[in-house]
């Protein structure tokens, strides 16, 4: 994940991401998320994307309680707070420059009794794979994490990594460019991809992969 600072007094539209925090309601918790644009820019507020698949999560489209699930990205960790709060078992994962602060949000979020459904760790997309089990996830989550086209082939070896035939990744992403396209392209052709949900409010859109079974590639 790119970590860009910007000017929020250029940008208005982006003055909300500048706030010391932001407050949600899920999983019937109040979730005060800290944010800290001026230290690590995107990685640090909570986008859109976040905030819709989160709807979606509590909407009990897919089963996590219980289930082994792993968030790419993971920035403010909202999405994997919330999927902890809804019964799963989660790994956030992000690049090392912010696991400090995702670990601060962790801590305040998750009751000390639900303590052992969430951890985090490092992970660099396509970089330190063989520190995860492959295949070992029922769920894999990443909220507005396709946007940088150079990351588009570690993402994508990184999602088949941690992937089997049996588990769901959820992605939920704006359509900005066509390299947004391409990316869903570049997926469509390892995995079956759905469009399983949209936010005409947010203009944004999770999409459902599934890995292709061997019958299906012949």
């Amino acid at each position: 994940m790119a970590l860009l600072p910007y000017d929020g007094a250029m940008i208005p539209e982006l003055r909300k991401f500048h706030e010391a925090s932001a407050t949600f309601h899920f999983a019937k918790r109040d979730i005060v998320i800290r944010q800290d644009w001026k230290q690590l820019g995107v990685a640090a507020v909570v986008w859109d994307a976040a905030i819709v698949l989160c709807t979606y999560l509590e909407l009990g489209a897919i089963q996590l309680r219980d289930r082994t699930v792993i968030e790419l990205g993971a920035g403010t960790g909202l999405v994997g707070i919330v999927a902890a709060l809804l019964g799963a078992d989660v790994t956030l994962t992000d690049r090392e420059v912010a696991l400090q602060f995702l670990e601060s949000n962790l801590r305040e979020n998750i009751p000390p009794d639900q303590r052992t459904r969430a951890r985090v760790r490092e992970l660099s997309w396509g970089v330190n794979l063989r520190q995860f089990n492959p295949g070992s996830y029922d769920v894999v989550l990443g909220a507005d994490i396709v946007y940088l086209e150079e990351t588009f082939p570690d993402l994508l070896e990184t999602l088949e990594h941690l992937s089997s035939e049996r588990t769901t990744i959820l992605l939920s992403c704006r359509i900005r460019y066509e390299r947004d396209q391409n990316f869903l392209k570049m997926l469509g052709s390892r995995f079956r991809v759905e469009r399983v949900h949209y936010d005409a409010k947010k203009d944004v859109h999770v999409y459902k992969a599934q890995k292709r079974t061997v019958r299906e590639d012949l």
